[in-house]
């Protein structure tokens, strides 16, 4: 295995093999994207069937109400701009950060990759947390967020809000990052008023994907990409995307114990 970091977040793997893994190569990645936030696969020949196996070494999947499922796999979804007259809307955001639970860790396999556009982006919420301002931190310290669900019908028996702390240690690390989601789903600010509360998400938004905070991941036929749902905001940029965008993802619903 070889590593090249990445700025201002994520780290480069090569000289590995996705279709032949095994414990030690889970568990050195998870240690990267701990620190690292995303990690990105590049030259993975491998299936559908190869991505799964792959995806359940790092623990049991988890699937998020109002996706599209891949057909035969119903633990995967689609993601496509094929036979879309209007280009997708992709803000920053965490993964299902509604639940009280909210997916480890999220991943992608290139399957049909654009001739121009449509690459993902990410931001170092660590780096987002260590570089606030001093009274921002002060004021927010031991908040939380109320994350809801917008635009999705989940049912009478299914959690559609959660609270987090607005500086969230990571669950297998304790480093604190700034965690938050897309605004409309950051219902409330502890102790804040709507006013308040919308005021801030929207800076602390802005804080987050400064330019010099994010990773623009220019897709390559046999990417992979998997990223660490506590340290970073992910988004698409689907402006100027030229031809088919074909993507299959896969969540891991926890991290390992331990």
């Amino acid at each position: 295995m070889q590593t090249e970091i990445l700025e201002p977040v994520g780290v480069r793997v090569t000289d590995v093999d996705l279709s032949r893994p095994d414990a030690d190569l889970w568990a050195s990645l998870r240690a990267l994207l701990a620190e690292h936030g995303v990690a990105v696969l590049p030259g993975q020949e491998i299936d559908d069937d190869a991505f799964l196996a792959f995806l359940q070494g790092f623990g049991e999947l988890t699937f998020t109400t109002g996706e599209t499922p891949l057909p035969g796999y119903p633990d995967l979804n689609l993601i496509s701009n094929v036979g879309r007259e209007t280009a997708p809307v992709s803000n920053f955001h965490v993964d299902t950060s509604y639940v009280a639970q909210p997916p480890a860790y999220t991943a992608l396999r290139a399957v049909s990759i654009p001739a121009a556009g449509g690459a993902t982006q990410f931001t170092n919420q660590y780096r987002a947390y260590e570089t606030l301002p001093d009274e921002l931190r002060e004021r927010l310290e031991g908040r939380t967020i109320t994350h809801v669900v917008t635009g999705v019908d989940l049912g009478p028996d299914d959690e559609a809000a959660a609270d987090h702390p607005v500086f969230r240690p990571h669950p297998v690390t304790g480093r604190p990052a700034l965690y938050l989601t897309s605004p409309k789903r950051c219902s409330a600010i502890s102790g804040m008023t709507p006013a308040e509360t919308e005021e801030t998400v929207a800076a602390l938004l802005a804080h987050s994907t400064r330019p010099d905070n994010t990773l623009d991941h220019a897709w390559a036929p046999g990417d992979v990409v998997i990223w660490d749902n506590a340290a970073v905001l992910h988004r698409a940029d689907h402006a100027g995307v030229v031809g088919d965008r074909v993507m299959h993802r896969g969540m891991v619903g926890a991290y390992a114990a331990g």
